[in-house]
């Protein structure tokens, strides 16, 4: 129970009622006192107090003026004695409540073990799941340190029923090949070599180990890692009766085992755990394999491009005064008609010279796109086309969208081919095949797969099926039967929707009527336009003006002035640098957890754990600084006399810190942080925002990317950070890696009590499928657009120009269709849902409304992209127009953008 009260609550709370007092009419002195505590605290907790210390020293003195005895006199309460065993027992018959008996514990671990085990993993909550039960059902529960007891029994009842029912469903031929995995040779028979594995190591390291830097060998030692791991023959539905996390928390069980320690184990408990690891190892190999596949091909495509680059550019060397070489040229030319180039050439411009310009006159585009092609072509038949056959064999890729049809049969075709080799007779396909060209081939590459005589070449034709293939995944119309990441796209939305539509229209608060939806969006767009053709009249706009630009409607956004610093900023600043000086990292970690108890957050994928709590917080604290400042783990511990050493330490990062429980820990911080701020000061967190930041990582990193914009490899972290500089959440992504999608993530998982209602980002941070699914996720985006000035506003409708004159330069000829909207209203709804119920990953979600190709219908999209802005204004923003500096603004005065 919590130990502050305030008035009110002591009022609401611990007040006695006539029926209290009637109770107290035998007793006297610290019995009085004491019966009436322990019947007010049973009302609240519904269980008796341990000891003393439990119960409020504010209820204390509220309840002794009731009662009128001196609060001093409930120090001479005996909490031993036959009285308070009678008090116990008239409060239990009052609220009609009695004893937990053998037989009830009995019952309540039983039903902790079939009902909450599988789904909830946390002993705390499972324990308080049986104080809740128990409340329920009128009975007494048993002492915390026997309800902990008992829930220890139900978790190891429902492990030992699980890895039961594991085995059970394992053959004899698939126990003996995971028992092959950890034996002390490794594992390694004839199949797995060093070459084909990426070497060195047994399986079992390399089952649990990243694909390493991108390239041809990572994507076959991932080809071979996930046909080995199929090989064991796991049963697709092993686990589909179980929790995605109970299965997850196996695996990382299993993740941090050495050989010895699974062999060591029970047989029931290893086959567990090694069946759990493969299976989800199994999902994320295809799906690594998948990210390897779409990468490569990229990276293909850029080393063509990078060598041709390099070779026009020494070919190339630019002549200076060309134009002044050609007159003298053509001068000497008319002069001598009759003469010889090297006598009337060649003095003018030397032989070099003219050869300069002549390189320099034929690359054009057309011969750069023919040589690329050339290249490519000399690459992958050399090298990268090693990977087609285990490639292909190793994914299983399936597609529900006739459109990429032709896709699919071209990726029929190419294993159909796959043994046949290479040569002079076979370097064409069939002439009787019939080989889909319209959505494989683009039209550059039609005249080096096609020849004259109509026959398709086989080399070129599979570089464009890879292409289409890579562009097909990454908008998820062609998936990977048995990925994850890379499923069926039908599997991320909520199965089920059709059933319980009118709940998810509740949840985002949409209307189910389509047309309520967009009279209300034509509404808004309406009055904002009103509002803002009205502001740009009046004048108060906060510096937006429409002016002309290069002979173009400009949208202008004056710079807001500088803040000017609170006046006693400077002073705060300079009172607690002098009381408090410099405090040291360590010391402000350690009062954090002193405060929160964030290092309770931090459990052990271990089974057990023998550790005193005291020494263990002091290991994480030790350890958390190391990765935190990275000092690293060995220097952190052979400075300081903190008494732990190296292997200790390392021990506790291996066993309790992962992904999981640090989220965990710095929720638990950012939510205190919330809390402990004085709304009056600090405001409420409603608003955020986000931006990404480049760090430099190596190269054997599989995320690891060469970033255009900084012009390095590394790697994003995507940070989302509340208006008073709290970070409330993070992300690691790629280079590549979509910022709307991060931003869409965070705002949706951080998981911290703050609300978020505005969220800020720059250009990146937005797009249209952005701006759509913040308007149905409920919050405002709230982009810097770099090209805010030659945005474009469209029309509700035709026809309504003179409403707004004063925008009329800057309305857009196109206007907004409302009709596709209604009639594709329920998917939208349908995929906000599965954002916001966390079924699909935002990337994921987003990938299928991408630009290019054939178009998802519920997206067509346009030549321009449609932004949204504050009160339904929406901007047709083109897209191959540079923006000028100084562009990076948000409009101001009924314009600001969303």
């Amino acid at each position: 129970m919590r130990q502050d009260w305030e008035p009110e609550d002591l009022i609401e709370v611990w007040t006695l009622l006539e029926e209290d007092q009637e109770r107290l009419r035998n007793k006297s002195g610290a019995n009085r006192l004491g019966f009436a505590l322990l019947l007010k605290f049973f009302e609240v907790e519904a269980r008796f107090p341990e000891d003393v210390s439990e119960i409020p020293v504010a209820a204390v003195s509220y309840v002794a003026q009731q009662v009128k005895v001196p609060a001093e006199e409930f120090t001479g309460y005996d909490w031993t004695g036959r009285a308070i065993s009678r008090h116990r027992r008239e409060i239990r018959d009052a609220f009609k409540f009695r004893e937990c008996t053998v037989e009830d514990q009995a019952q309540l671990a039983e039903w902790l073990a079939v009902e909450l085990c599988g789904v909830e993993l946390s002993r705390d909550r499972l324990a308080e799941a049986v104080v809740a039960r128990c409340r329920n059902d009128r009975m007494e529960p048993p002492a915390p340190a026997r309800v902990a007891r008992l829930v220890g029994s139900a978790v190891n009842t429902f492990e030992e029923r699980f890895c039961a029912t594991t085995v059970g469903r394992l053959s004899a031929a698939t126990r003996s090949r995971l028992d092959d995995l950890i034996s002390e040779d490794g594992g390694d028979g004839e199949e797995s070599s060093g070459e084909s594995t990426g070497g060195g190591g047994t399986f079992f390291t390399e089952l649990k180990a990243d694909p390493g830097a991108l390239g041809l060998d990572s994507l076959l030692a991932e080809v071979n890692k996930l046909q080995r791991v199929r090989g064991l023959e796991l049963a697709p539905e092993l686990f589909g009766d179980v929790s995605e996390k109970l299965v997850a928390v196996w695996r990382a069980r299993a993740a941090k085992e050495y050989p010895s320690d699974l062999r060591a184990a029970a047989p029931p408990v290893r086959y567990t755990l090694l069946s759990t690891l493969c299976h989800v190892r199994e999902t994320e190999i295809a799906d690594s394999l998948v990210e390897l596949f779409i990468q490569l091909v990229q990276k293909i495509n850029t080393r063509a491009e990078k060598k041709v680059e390099n070779e026009f550019t020494k070919e190339l060397k630019r002549v200076r005064g060309k134009e002044g070489i050609l007159l003298r040229l053509a001068e000497a030319a008319v002069a001598e008609p009759g003469g010889t180039v090297r006598k009337v050439i060649y003095p003018v411009a030397g032989e070099s010279t003219l050869k300069a310009l002549a390189a320099e006159a034929a690359a054009n585009e057309a011969r750069y796109r023919a040589r690329v092609r050339t290249v490519l072509r000399s690459s992958y038949s050399n090298h990268w086309r090693r990977m087609l056959s285990p490639l292909l064999g190793a994914l299983e890729l399936k597609c529900n969208n006739t459109a990429y049809r032709p896709v699919m049969d071209a990726i029929d075709l190419l294993k159909r081919y796959l043994d046949q080799p290479i040569a002079k007779e076979g370097a064409y396909f069939d002439e009787a095949e019939k080989i889909p060209l319209a959505g494989v081939v683009r039209d550059e590459w039609r005249k080096a797969v096609v020849d004259d005589k109509g026959r398709v070449e086989r080399i070129p034709y599979e570089l464009c099926v890879l292409v289409a293939l890579r562009d097909a995944l990454r908008r998820r119309e062609i998936w990977v039967a048995g990925a994850n990441r890379w499923r069926n796209p039908e599997d991320d939305l909520p199965p089920d929707f059709e059933d319980n539509r009118d709940v998810h229209y509740d949840a985002i608060r949409q209307p189910l009527d389509a047309t309520a939806f967009t009279d209300a969006l034509e509404k808004r767009l309406r009055d904002a336009l009103t509002c803002f053709d009205t502001a740009l009249e009046l004048g108060t706009t906060g510096g937006v003006e429409i002016v002309k630009k290069h002979g173009e409607p400009w949208i202008k956004v004056s710079p807001q002035g500088k803040q000017e610093e609170p006046e006693n900023l400077t002073a705060l600043k300079a009172e607690i640098e002098r009381r408090w000086g410099t405090i040291d990292l360590i010391d402000i970690l350690k009062e954090a957890e002193f405060a929160t108890g964030f290092t309770s957050d931090f459990t052990s994928v271990a089974t057990r754990e023998a550790v005193p709590k005291a020494v263990l917080r002091r290991r994480l604290l030790l350890v958390l600084f190391a990765l935190g400042t990275n000092m690293g783990i060995k220097r952190v511990a052979v400075t300081g006399k903190h008494g732990e050493s190296e292997a200790v330490l390392r021990r506790v990062r291996h066993l309790f810190v992962n992904r999981t429980n640090l989220r965990a820990a710095l929720v638990r911080m950012v939510n205190a942080t919330f809390a402990a701020r004085d709304e009056a000061w600090w405001g409420e967190g409603t608003a955020c925002a986000s931006d990404s930041k480049k760090f430099g990582s190596w190269s054997s990193n599989f995320m690891t990317e060469w970033h255009q914009r900084y012009r390095g490899p590394g790697v994003m972290v995507y940070w989302h950070v509340e208006k008073k500089s709290l970070c409330v959440y993070s992300q690691l992504k790629n280079c590549s890696a979509s910022e709307v999608a991060a931003m869409i993530e965070g705002v949706l998982r951080h998981c911290t009590d703050v609300e978020i209602d505005r969220q800020y980002t720059d250009t990146h941070g937005a797009s249209i499928v952005g701006f759509a699914f913040a308007h149905m996720l409920g919050f405002n985006l709230l982009p810097r657009l770099k090209n805010v000035g030659s945005a474009r506003l469209y029309r509700p409708t035709t026809g309504e120009d003179a409403k707004w004159p004063h925008l009329a330069p800057v309305l857009s000829s196109k206007t907004i269709n409302w009709e596709l909207i209604r009639q594709q209203y329920d998917q939208i709804v349908k995929y906000t849902t599965a954002l916001r119920l966390g079924t699909a990953e935002a990337e994921q979600v987003l990938r299928r409304f991408t630009r290019g190709g054939p178009k998802h219908p519920t997206y067509p999209g346009d030549r321009g992209t449609r932004a949204g802005c504050a009160d339904g204004v929406h901007l047709r923003l083109p897209r191959r127009r540079r923006p000028a500096p100084g562009d990076q603004r948000r409009l101001a005065g009924g314009g600001e953008l969303e």
